[in-house]
């Protein structure tokens, strides 16, 4: 596998499961499968290089089944959506639309849908999530649905699916090393609630503190036999990858650190808003109210005058 001539971002589990030995490993642990022939799979995964210009991890076909496979280290409640764009640019790419509009049946691999999560927000052994769920107006019934099984990947969760793919076993050790270097590291610093280096730390000690800590941990693991082949081949590469993935993650954390706060405090000002509203209206209802209890009481101020001087009517 030729990792140098990427054109675009790289992560480290992308790395490792590009290589085909290492995604039927996982496809087997995934699926209680045994295959053993790499050459079974048919990479499909979308490198840009269409006129849609998608992206994806990986994915792939065996035994009549797409496999997509997406790794994210925040949790993304619209991957849903993404994999939905994904597969269709796969299936644009591996069947023909003009057969589409014939009277024969096309045929195509059944779909399937896998986010490998590693962030540092908790997060169960499993997550489904659905496409439903993203929509606006909520049916018993959708026309359309896509799942998506996330699968956490941390040191410590899906115990049993690790041992079966000792890749994935070793890259959640090479994951949970970093972190526990960059944290050690980073004690004493004033840190934000949600991240792993202070807020006023500049670029040069961030790259710094992580490659640091990812050149430890590869040493390590380098002695301990974990990925060893892999990280003394494209030791220097993985950790330039580093860098860039555990600046993203921090970014994107921040982001939705930002994007809470603004979504709080706009939910916060329409919530007065609507008070306020009703408040006003309350008001004006009783205002309407006291002025017909006043027009009343005058009305039979009137009448018992005009029987007091008319009598009974």
């Amino acid at each position: 596998m030729n990792f140098e001539n990427k054109q675009y971002k790289d992560t480290v589990f992308r790395m490792l499961f590009n290589d085909k030995e290492h995604l039927l490993e996982l496809y087997n642990a995934i699926n209680g499968t045994n295959y053993d022939n790499p050459d079974d799979l048919t990479i499909t995964t979308l490198e840009g290089n269409t006129f849609l210009n998608m992206k994806n991890d990986i994915s792939f076909i065996i035994d009549f089944e797409l496999n997509l496979f997406e790794h994210q280290s925040t949790q993304c409640p619209n991957i849903p959506l993404r994999d939905l764009y994904y597969v269709a640019a796969t299936f644009m790419k591996i069947t023909s639309l003009r057969k589409t509009y014939r009277s024969t049946k096309v045929s195509i691999p059944t779909p399937r849908f896998f986010v490998f999560y590693n962030g540092d927000t908790k997060m169960e052994d499993k997550v489904i999530y659905r496409l439903s769920d993203l929509f606006e107006h909520k049916v018993e019934k959708p026309s359309i649905e896509l799942e998506v099984t996330a699968i956490n990947v941390n040191e410590g969760h899906n115990k049993e699916l690790m041992e079966m793919c000792e890749t994935l076993k070793n890259y959640s050790i090479f994951v949970s090393k970093v972190r526990k270097y960059i944290k050690e590291a980073t004690v004493g610093m004033d840190l934000s609630d949600n991240s792993s280096f202070p807020l006023d730390i500049d670029s040069e000690m961030k790259k710094k503190t992580i490659s640091d800590a990812v050149k430890k941990t590869i040493d390590e693991c380098i002695a301990e036999n974990i990925l060893k082949e892999f990280f003394m081949k494209y030791k220097d590469m993985v950790v330039d990858i580093s860098y860039m993935e555990y600046t993203a993650e921090g970014h994107m954390q921040e982001i939705a650190d930002e994007n809470f706060e603004i979504g709080y405090d706009k939910a916060k000002k329409e919530d007065e808003a609507i008070i306020a509203e009703k408040d006003a209206t309350i008001a004006d209802k009783d205002s309407a109210i006291a002025d017909k209890d006043a027009s009343i009481a005058s009305m039979q101020d009137l009448i018992q005058k005009y029987k007091e001087k008319y009598g009974e009517i």
